[in-house]
């Protein structure tokens, strides 16, 4: 009979134990590629940003196929991912533009900014080829007469440097650089 229970016990606990490996979620936030300037300059203002209905969630999304997506159940954003693309372009612009007068939409007025960025953001994920992948397009307005002086669209990809949702997302966040890029040189 002891025997028994204690089979039974450590069969019971191992259960508990490998449920519990996989019950822990992993969080990610995108980054840039570091602080913007803490200088004055050209104030410009990002925002708004959007993006599309199946990016609009808490999970990192990876394009498995043409036409299927595979949603990460434990791999999720730390935060709002379209204020985290907003603040991490914001900063790599004024890093481009070098200036640290920068905002990220919402912002209270116009005041001090030149040029308002506002971006949509089509596609954002993993690929099955191992990379991390963006569509974009983005309107640049002067301000404060809200002009439109810039329009276009954008599409990259970058390599991961290994396999895991951790490289995806430091490959989007390289995407996100290379993207203020292009919105700075139209500026």
């Amino acid at each position: 009979m002891l025997p028994t229970m204690i089979r039974s016990s450590t069969v019971s606990l191992l259960t508990i134990l490998l449920v519990s490996c996989g019950a822990y979620p992993t969080y990610y936030m995108l980054s840039p590629e570091g602080p913007a300037p803490n200088t004055r300059g050209t104030g410009i203002g990002v925002g708004p940003t959007h993006i599309p209905v199946y990016l609009d969630r808490a999970n990192l999304v990876f394009k498995e196929s043409e036409n299927r997506f595979v949603i990460a159940e434990s791999h999720l954003w730390a935060g709002d991912l379209e204020g985290n693309i907003t603040s991490v372009l914001a900063t790599n612009l004024g890093r481009r533009k070098n200036t640290g007068n920068v905002r990220s939409y919402p912002w209270s007025d116009d005041g001090g900014l030149r040029y308002q960025v506002s971006v949509d953001i089509r596609q954002f994920h993993g690929t099955p080829e191992g990379d991390a992948f963006i569509e974009a397009a983005w309107r640049v307005y002067s301000l404060p007469d809200r002009r439109m002086i810039a329009s276009k669209s954008w599409t990259g990809t970058e390599p991961m440097q290994s396999d895991g949702y951790e490289s995806l997302v430091a490959a989007q966040s390289t995407l996100l650089a290379r993207l203020a890029t292009e919105i700075a040189d139209s500026l």
